[in-house]
């Protein structure tokens, strides 16, 4: 049995997580855990298809380092997050320790996507964005394939909203990299 205090340590929030491997699990910057479903199937085949071509483009380039929806960030507020996919300069993930690279990474991603699923809530996923940004990511997507909208963050500027884009554009915070929204929706 686990006693729950809150906030959590590291170590305790990655305890609950390994018990209950089933399950998703963040926090808030307030300490409150947030269980998440798993994904549907149609969830999980844009997830891969998110994350494959941000790997593919992030490998080319050696600029930084992408990561998929099972990697957990520290923010500098204390959230525990993860969005469905991230990138980090490699000059940032390179201040990193060997052990803090392992660990949950404390540091909110230069780069982040949410895909909206069924189960979601979009205007907690629109607060995640706004959070991811205000705790210093540079740029942001959030992905809708039922509506096919997009929401662009971008810090210091307001959020753009994007009906049916075939494309996003990594803009310079990914040089070069663009997502074919035609495989997500």
């Amino acid at each position: 049995m686990i006693t729950l205090k809150l906030p959590l340590t590291d170590e305790e929030f990655m305890r609950i997580a390994s018990e209950n491997e089933e399950w998703r699990f963040e926090s808030t910057k307030n300490g409150e855990l947030v269980i998440m479903p798993p994904t549907g199937g149609n969830t999980g085949r844009r997830n891969i298809k998110i994350s494959a071509q941000l790997e593919n483009w992030s490998s080319a380039n050696n600029l930084g380092e992408a990561f998929d929806s099972s990697t957990m960030f520290v923010l500098p507020n204390g959230a525990r997050r993860s969005p469905d996919a991230a990138w980090i300069k490699q000059e940032r993930w390179n201040t990193l320790s060997l052990e803090q690279q392992d660990k949950f990474p404390p540091l909110c991603p230069d780069f982040v996507i949410e895909l909206c699923s069924p189960s979601d809530n979009i205007e907690e996923l629109q607060q995640k964005m706004q959070e991811y940004i205000e705790n210093g990511a540079v740029l942001g997507w959030l992905i809708d394939p039922k509506t096919r909208r997009v929401e662009v963050y971008r810090s210091g500027r307001n959020k753009k909203v994007l009906e049916s884009p075939t494309t996003l554009s990594g803009e310079d915070v990914l040089p070069g990299f663009v997502l074919n929204l035609q495989l997500i929706y």
